[in-house]
């Protein structure tokens, strides 16, 4: 019913910039709440920014300053921009979304498939 698509990750040098886009698609009634998480590997998923339909965000103390997160309500498209990418900063980026399916209010949990983020010192 409703799938969520990531793109824009990829590999970068140091000090680069990326911006990741998660497109919602199918039949929703509305997004109440889109979120980045992220996994390195032989790490635990932390989240690393979330925005709200009142436009209330969430940034990770980690990425705070360099990162950026904003939605695009028109297109149900959310972003995030990456500055000063260090390696820290690699890996799996997973696109999280809390959706109404119907004007009743019912939610539900959806997430992308994520994209690889690399980041070379």
């Amino acid at each position: 019913q409703v799938q969520l698509v990531e793109s824009g990750g990829g590999l970068v040098q140091a000090g680069g910039s990326l911006r990741l886009s998660c497109a919602a698609s199918g039949r929703f009634f509305s997004i109440n709440t889109m979120a980045w998480y992220r996994q390195a590997p032989r790490k635990q998923r932390e989240l690393v920014a979330s925005i709200s339909t009142d436009y209330n965000t969430n940034i990770a103390d980690s990425v705070k300053g360099r990162f950026t997160i904003s939605i695009d309500n028109a297109k149900s498209t959310m972003y995030l921009q990456m500055n000063r990418l260090g390696p820290e900063d690699t890996a799996v980026y997973s696109c999280f979304a809390n959706i109404h399916t119907t004007e009743l209010g019912l939610t539900t949990n959806y997430w992308g498939q994520g994209t690889q983020v690399t980041v070379s010192s």
